[in-house]
């Protein structure tokens, strides 16, 4: 863990520029402005920022919205020339890019171009996948894109396990396609994609935790992490819960029903330094707003800077500071649940 982390610092510190810290210093200072005037400040641009490169999946997982078919938005594939139109508005300012929201990222054709421009722009670039197209092609080109890291969700050690959740996953597969990657890297001696194995704790899987922290080892994976689940329909769904409570972001009300465990706060750091763009060009707050309900912004026909300064943008984070509990994607998420940011 103590090497992962220091590379992944590694990674991060190469992006840091002087105009990147100036804009992180007035985006914080407007946010907890914000915070003691209750009414929305914001100075500067994102930090961070996620950019879809496709809704489309492979997999029917079982509590994301894109596997259970509920998304009523279009689906697609990001388009180079617009990514690359966006990028060049952002970069000078903006260190952090994570590359997925909903979908399989590796099933755009071009997603490491993607991965290539930003990192020529000196961007910190992470993406998350099921690992179901790890191909020696797309290890290379994981490797020689410059992703500095690349998420691989693996919520089961045996196949009958994984596949409650994974539906129309295949285990075997992932595994093989994980031991590729990290032989990819030994071969080309590259320090850079870090992998890391990420294990979402269901009442299902976790009897298997300590197997998994042995597979990631046998693996040889930079890094596991032990990840809390997102339930999205309470009634149908208790028995995804974990019984330990160390791995739920859920506690159990007297009446039977749950509730996330951290207090709530009206703010949200997330809001003042980041925001999500669809691949077909719609900002969104956050990366709880799965079906793009909350667009604030069309980035096909307007700026990046107009749509960040826009009104639609500055009322939903006044919403944040007076009342965040009365909006619904902000009543299942951990975010804002930290009493200093």
């Amino acid at each position: 863990m103590i090497v992962y982390k220091i590379q992944d610092a590694k990674n991060f510190l190469r992006t840091i520029t002087l105009k990147r810290i100036w804009n992180g210093l007035k985006v914080l200072s407007s946010f907890y402005l914000s915070r003691l005037i209750r009414k929305p400040v914001h100075w500067g641009m994102p930090m961070s920022i996620s950019i879809e490169p496709t809704n489309l999946c492979n997999l029917g997982c079982t509590e994301c919205p894109t596997g259970l078919k509920i998304l009523t938005r279009r689906n697609g594939n990001l388009s180079m020339p617009f990514f690359q139109k966006t990028i060049d508005q952002i970069y000078k300012f903006t260190s952090y890019l994570t590359l997925y929201f909903q979908g399989e990222p590796f099933m755009n054709p071009a997603f490491f171009e993607f991965v290539a421009y930003a990192s020529k722009k000196k961007m910190y670039t992470t993406t998350s996948t099921n690992g179901h197209y790890f191909t020696e092609a797309n290890c290379k080109k994981a490797v020689d894109s410059g992703l500095s890291r690349l998420i691989v969700s693996v919520d089961g050690t045996t196949q009958d396990v994984y596949e409650k959740y994974r539906k129309d996953g295949n285990l075997a597969k992932v595994i093989e396609g994980l031991e590729m990657m990290m032989r990819t890297k030994k071969e080309l001696k590259a320090k850079n994609p870090l992998v890391l194995l990420q294990f979402i704790v269901f009442k299902d899987n976790e009897h298997q935790i300590e197997d998994i922290q042995k597979l990631a080892k046998d693996i040889g994976v930079d890094h596991l992490a032990l990840k809390t689940a997102q339930v999205y329909d309470f009634e149908n769904s208790k028995n995804i819960i974990p019984d330990n409570v160390k791995y739920s972001r859920y506690k159990k009300r007297k009446d039977g029903s749950y509730e996330i465990k951290n207090k709530y706060y009206n703010h949200c750091w997330r809001s003042w330094q980041s925001s999500v763009i669809t691949w077909d060009g719609h900002m969104v707050p956050c990366c709880f707003d799965k079906d793009a309900t909350y667009k604030v912004g069309d980035l096909k026909s307007e700026s990046f800077k107009d749509v960040w300064e826009s009104e639609d943008l500055k009322l939903f984070r006044g919403s944040i500071l007076t009342n965040r509990k009365q909006i619904d994607i902000c009543q299942n998420c951990v975010e804002g649940t930290k009493i200093w940011i």
